[in-house]
């Protein structure tokens, strides 16, 4: 049964709960979206808060998945650029699927639900984002459209003698 994605979702206990867990649980499992195993929900709780106060701002976009009992089961946090002459593109943060959905093309339908939003802001053109080399990301990134255009060797230091390259993606959206 496929996801039902919502941007800008209220935020409630019951949303912040269950990005936390989704959060934990894709760290735990290897996922890279910021922390390294073992992580905690208080661990991410301020990396959240930190999200929802650019959301307040107007900032930060949220897409949210929910899976047919209603839990969240993935997101993605769309993200502004400030600066003038870069607002014609966003960021693509934090994009996670919950490990007991992964295999089912939750991930891919996630990025086609971002690209949606993505096109109906105001004057977005692209996505771009950012992923951890070495686990196979980018492969999985580039079979959904996006291209690499960049790669900084080494920028990731996932524990002393594994660092990763920050590998720069980028999604057209015409």
């Amino acid at each position: 049964m496929p996801l039902t994605f919502t941007l800008d979702p209220a935020v409630t206990p019951d949303l912040r709960d269950g990005i936390l867990d989704l959060w934990a649980d894709v760290s735990n499992t290897g996922g890279a979206v910021g922390f390294v195993p073992p992580v905690t929900r208080e661990d991410i709780r301020p990396s959240l808060v930190q999200h929802f106060a650019l959301m307040a701002e107007g900032r930060v976009r949220l897409l949210v998945g929910h899976d047919e009992e209603g839990c969240v089961a993935a997101t993605a946090f769309l993200t502004l650029n400030t600066h003038y002459l870069m607002t014609h593109w966003l960021w693509l943060y934090t994009v996670m699927v919950h490990p007991r959905h992964q295999g089912k093309g939750y991930g891919r339908d996630l990025l086609a639900a971002a690209a949606d939003a993505a096109r109906g802001l105001d004057g977005i053109e692209a996505i771009r984002l950012t992923c951890r080399g070495g686990i196979g990301l980018e492969r999985f990134y580039e079979s959904c459209g996006y291209k690499e255009v960049g790669r900084v060797p080494g920028a990731i230091r996932v524990a002393p003698g594994d660092d990763r390259d920050d590998v720069i993606m980028l999604l057209p959206l015409a």
